[in-house]
């Protein structure tokens, strides 16, 4: 089961307590981004593949620049090799540029809550500890109209939110990011509602430039033939670099090329890919599609929303401390069902088999602490049957006290980062009670 890491930076509590600065957004901040330059620039946990990008597009544009263009300039003429040279490298920058724009850039992260929202649901009274405390659970679904298309929204239990339409929860950069398209590894950041326009961008540039290379260089073969009157493959072997560079950016086109077809296809109906496989448009109605023309106009010439999160300011003084209080127990609208969702991308395990999981080892303790109260009755005899009882009655109601003090802390403040976790164990360790207290009253009535 998923665990959320402990904040990074400086301990709250302890920067207020002593009067210290606050720290920034960035450095607390809960997802696994890797952030630079002071918060400037937020990257995913993969973000490192951003060099092999950077490499598989630089290194064939110098090898083109050096022994292509070069010698287009210098064996034929400088009217065809210098512009050829300069529109390369200004093209490649151009290329790199939007490569950073789509993976340095917030993508559309919808900031955590605090709490979560008011439940609405109330499932009854559970008695815990001799306290009757009302359960009250979260619904897992919200409709929500859409161009007059009811749009189901799901609860977020890492987030703690209803994301908003088209919003999913990333698993690799632990974030809902808005419009989710996908994450990209090649870019090493989610493509979202913040920055789907310069992937395409990003992708469509790759692919001019890959077909850039990859005709130039087979003009330069072409004036090899015509200066030297061989054949095409005489002249090929000439120049040993247009033959990697062609093979190269040939097999580059295919996957960038089909990639920037794929997304034509996706912006042409105002679809994203999360939504393309797995809602499957085609079966039923897409509450987006606005026709062609205007989801390009909303896609390219609209303004990008500004980020709803501010990494380098201050954490707010109501976020650093957050009282607790006592209350009526909360549960997860995902309590029952199966742990995992398949946009976390984590294998469902349920309920039950935690709670199974759960009891094997406290089933062990209770069992040997009944086997040590027989021993007790034993050595007591007859008269000590209502101590014993009392005893286990006792400690029955100090491990439900107990787990009442925990539970009330966890109900709307405190530590929300155990989230729904708790509730199985209590299960497990108030079943483990009712089998040892049995036990106990089975072996005491043998013994009498």
């Amino acid at each position: 089961m998923y665990v959320v890491p402990p904040p990074r930076g400086p301990d709250l509590a302890t920067a207020g307590a002593a009067g210290a600065e606050a720290p920034r957004v960035y450095e607390v901040w809960k997802g696994s981004n890797i952030f630079f330059l002071q918060g400037r620039f937020i990257f995913g946990p993969d973000g490192r593949s951003l060099f092999l990008t950077i490499f598989m597009i630089v290194a064939p544009v110098s090898i083109f620049c050096a022994l292509v263009a070069k010698k287009l300039m210098d064996d034929f003429s400088t009217t065809l090799g210098l512009p050829v040279m300069v529109a390369a490298i200004v093209f490649t920058l151009y290329d790199l540029t939007l490569l950073l724009l789509a993976s340095g850039r917030d993508p559309g992260i919808v900031p955590r809550n605090a709490h979560p929202p008011e439940p609405e649901i109330f499932e009854g009274n559970t008695e815990i500890g001799g306290v009757r405390t009302p359960q009250l659970r979260l619904p897992r679904t919200k409709d929500v109209n859409v161009n007059g298309i009811t749009v189901k929204v799901k609860y977020c239990d890492t987030c703690m939110l209803y994301r908003p339409p088209r919003c999913s929860h990333c698993s690799i950069c632990n974030n809902c990011v808005e419009r989710f398209d996908h994450h990209c590894p090649w870019v090493g950041q989610c493509i979202g509602l913040r920055n789907y326009r310069f992937f395409y961008m990003f992708v469509f540039s790759t692919t001019l430039l890959c077909l850039y290379v990859f005709g130039f260089c087979w003009v330069y073969i072409v004036k090899i033939r015509n200066a030297e009157q061989i054949s095409i493959w005489r002249a090929m072997t000439k120049t040993s670099a247009s033959i990697v560079l062609i093979v190269y950016t040939f097999l580059s086109v295919w996957f960038v090329g089909g990639l920037s077809v794929f997304h034509l296809y996706l912006m042409s109906t105002n679809q994203t890919t999360y939504e393309n496989f797995r809602y499957r448009y085609d079966r039923r109605a897409n509450p987006y599609n606005r026709g062609a023309v205007k989801n390009f106009i909303e896609i390219f010439f609209t303004s990008i929303p500004p980020s709803k999160n501010k990494f380098r300011a201050r954490v707010p003084q109501e976020q650093r401390f957050q009282p607790r209080s006592a209350g009526g127990g909360f549960m997860s609208p995902n309590m029952g069902k199966a742990v995992g969702d398949i946009e976390m991308g984590r294998k469902p395990v349920t309920w039950d088999e935690l709670r199974a999981i759960t009891q094997i080892g406290d089933l062990e303790e209770g069992l040997s602490n009944a086997n040590i109260e027989d021993d007790k009755v034993g050595e007591l005899g007859e008269t000590s049957t209502d101590l014993s009882r009392e005893a286990v009655s006792t400690r029955s109601m100090e491990v439900q006290a107990a787990l009442h003090d925990r539970h009330s802390s966890w109900g709307r403040g405190g530590s929300w980062e155990r989230t729904y976790e708790l509730q199985p164990v209590e299960a497990a360790t108030g079943e483990t009670n009712r089998m040892a207290s049995g036990n106990v009253n089975s072996n005491i009535a043998t013994g009498s």
